[in-house]
């Protein structure tokens, strides 16, 4: 186990089994009351408040005062009760997630699988960004997700556990350049979550009217390997039950490296954005996506 582990650390793994072992106890539907009703409870609270709101009139200009805290509330239940879902999904079968989801033209993607030169995909923190990892492993599809470490070691063992058990493979942020290019390579799949702040060595990009910092490497990764790349919209239905969309980002390299990287960036933050503004109450707004 890497990391030091203190007791502050063991306090919070403690207090994260007591809630895994709660929600475990819990059905599917009484889950989702529970989360959205703890989800929820940060909104009044304030917890991250201003920043939610900031994002969301950022990107909604037009919306009134009474959509804006529409948009903000029902993001902060979405966000508790995935994240009760994501609890439980360490301990499900893979029938009962291929039972949950469905992927969308996943005749497509099995076809540029197949094909043996791996798959950049993207996804940004809409919907259920763990659920979609999740069915795809459970599908048959040789997955490896870039992660950065947790705070926490215990924790963050926790959660290595529960990836490998699902047939989730990890690559440390910290060695994605050389992990990912192999990866790829072998035929795998590589997941990044597209949608962070990746500071003064990202791209500027357009996301929703205003430039934001976007990592370079998904571009590069599938440019250099000529692997396709798929932007993943993996979003709860009403019915509990989850549906993941494709939308294959061209990645056709044109001679100019550094042009390319640029326009497939800002290619799949376009494709991102749309997808956002079909159902804004699924995103977390919570981090600091503009940040001047």
């Amino acid at each position: 186990m890497s990391g030091k582990v203190r007791l502050k650390h063991r306090i919070e793994y403690a207090a994260f089994r007591a809630a895994m072992a709660g929600g475990m106890r819990l059905s599917d539907g009484g889950a989702a009351r529970v989360g959205e009703v703890l989800g929820g409870i940060g909104y009044p609270l304030g917890l991250k408040r201003d920043v939610v709101e900031r994002n969301v009139r950022i990107a909604f200009p037009d919306a009134n005062n009474a959509r804006v805290h529409q948009i903000a509330r029902a993001s902060y239940e979405h966000l508790g009760r995935e994240t009760l879902m994501m609890l439980r999904l360490s301990n499900m079968s893979r029938a009962t997630i291929l039972a949950r989801t469905r992927l969308v033209d996943e005749e497509l993607l099995r076809a540029d699988y197949d094909a043996g030169n791996g798959i950049v995909v993207v996804a940004g923190h809409l919907g259920n960004w763990e659920i979609g990892a999740a069915l795809l492993a459970a599908r048959g599809f040789a997955i490896d997700v870039i992660a950065k470490s947790a705070s926490n070691p215990l924790f963050y063992q926790r959660v290595l556990a529960a990836r490998e058990r699902l047939g989730i493979g990890v690559i440390d942020f910290k060695a994605a350049s050389k992990l990912a290019l192999k990866a790829l390579r072998a035929g795998r799949m590589v997941a990044f979550a597209a949608d962070q702040h990746a500071g003064n060595a990202g791209l500027q990009v357009p996301f929703f009217g205003r430039n934001v910092s976007m990592y370079r490497g998904p571009a590069l990764m599938a440019l250099r390997t000529g692997a396709p790349m798929y932007l993943t919209v993996p979003l709860r239905l009403p019915d509990g039950n989850y549906e993941m969309t494709l939308r294959r980002i061209e990645v056709t390299p044109s001679g100019d490296n550094e042009a390319d990287v640029l326009r497939v960036t800002r290619e799949y933050a376009l494709r991102l954005e749309e997808e956002v503004r079909r159902v804004p109450e699924q995103y977390l707004w919570h981090h600091r996506r503009w940040r001047n």
